[in-house]
C-alpha cells in the first residue's frame, strides 16, 4: 500500500534496460524471481486499477511482460494476498475489478478480528513478550493478573499489531520482572476510546 504505482509496476514485473532514466540494465521482478514458488501481496485491495489487470493477466495466461519491453515471459507463482478491506464492496464503488477478486478468491481465510477472538490474547501475549525479549536482549517478562485482566478488558480497535506494540511499550516501561497495569499504555488503563464496559 505504501509504494507508488511506478515503484510497484516495476518491483513486480521488472523492467528492461533503458526502460526509464537510470534504468542501466535489466532487471527482473518479484513476479519472475518467485517462479515455481509463491509471492505474498499484503494489502491487494489498494493496489491500482492498471496494476490489477496486470495481475489479472499473470494469472489467468502466466505470462507478462517487463516495463519498457514487449518481449512475454512466462511465469508459474502461486499467489496469495492478503487485506483488510471488504472487496466485495470495492468492487461495488469499481475500486477492485471483479474478475480479479473471482480469480483470487480460490480458498479464502476470513480471520476474525482480535475483538472477536480475545481467547487468543494470552496466547498472543506470550509469543510477543517473548519476541520482545529477544528483539531487546533481555529477560522475557511476564503479566501480572491485574495487567492480564486489563489487556482482556480491551476492544483492540488495532487489532494484533497494537496488542503486539502495547507489550512492546509495557517491556520497555516496565522496571521489574513483570508487567503491571502501571505498566500499560494510557489506551488501556485510562477507558479512552477501545475500552469495554465493566
Amino acid at each position: 500500500a505504501a509504494i507508488p504505482e511506478r515503484l510497484l509496476e516495476l518491483e513486480l514485473f521488472g523492467y528492461r534496460k533503458g526502460a526509464f532514466a537510470g534504468a542501466d540494465q535489466d532487471r527482473k521482478g518479484k513476479l519472475e524471481l518467485a517462479a515455481k514458488g509463491t509471492i505474498f501481496l499484503n494489502e491487494i485491495g489498494d493496489m491500482p486499477l492498471k496494476l490489477q489487470g496486470k495481475l489479472l493477466r499473470v494469472l489467468r495466461e502466466r505470462e507478462f511482460s517487463p516495463v519498457g519491453s514487449t518481449e512475454v515471459r512466462h511465469t508459474d507463482v502461486r499467489v496469495i494476498v492478503a487485506t483488510n478491506q471488504d472487496l466485495r464492496r470495492a468492487m461495488d464503488q469499481q475500486k477492485f475489478r471483479q474478475d480479479l477478486y473471482y480469480r483470487l478468491n480460490v480458498i479464502e481465510i476470513a480471520m476474525p478480528s482480535l475483538r472477536d477472538r480475545m481467547g487468543d490474547v494470552p496466547l498472543l501475549c506470550a509469543h510477543f513478550l517473548q519476541e520482545t525479549a529477544a528483539e531487546m536482549n533481555k529477560p522475557v517478562k511476564t503479566l501480572t493478573p491485574a495487567a492480564k485482566e486489563a489487556l482482556m478488558r480491551y476492544n483492540y480497535p488495532g487489532n494484533v499489531r497494537q496488542l503486539a506494540n502495547i507489550l512492546e511499550y509495557a517491556t520497555i516501561v516496565s522496571t521489574g520482572e513483570s508487567i503491571d497495569v502501571a505498566d500499560l499504555p494510557d489506551e488501556i488503563t485510562g477507558g479512552q476510546e477501545g475500552q469495554q464496559p465493566s
